[in-house]
């Protein structure tokens, strides 16, 4: 007889970064881990660093992802549009626009 394991590191809650998949315990998302995997090249023990996560957290997050990556991958060329449309207006700008070429350079990676 098989028991399956549950690992619940990953939550979703309205209220918690606009609803937006997250690790527990933090309020780092499932797509910011993924961004700075793909866009930084960052392997996940440099991530567990990026962010002060576990391995587990970490794994979990990319685990999430590639398990709803066309949801994901939606919601961050959601992420994309916003970036760009701030750094139009240049908010919280000044002078060099909001996260300079990220929105470029991750749009390469997500389309």
């Amino acid at each position: 007889m098989d028991i399956v394991q549950s690992i619940n590191l990953i939550a979703i809650n309205p209220t918690v970064r606009s609803g937006r998949p997250y690790i527990v315990g933090t309020t780092v998302t499932v797509a910011d881990v993924v961004i700075v995997k793909l866009y930084h090249g960052q392997d996940p023990d440099g991530i567990a660093d990026w962010y002060g996560l576990t391995l587990p957290q970490v794994y979990a997050a990319l685990a999430y992802y590639y398990d709803h990556k066309a949801e994901m991958d939606d919601q961050i060329r959601g992420l994309i549009r916003r970036a760009e449309e701030l750094k139009e207006k240049r908010v919280g700008s000044t002078g060099g626009g909001v996260l300079p070429g990220f929105a470029l350079a991750v749009a390469d990676i997500f389309g």
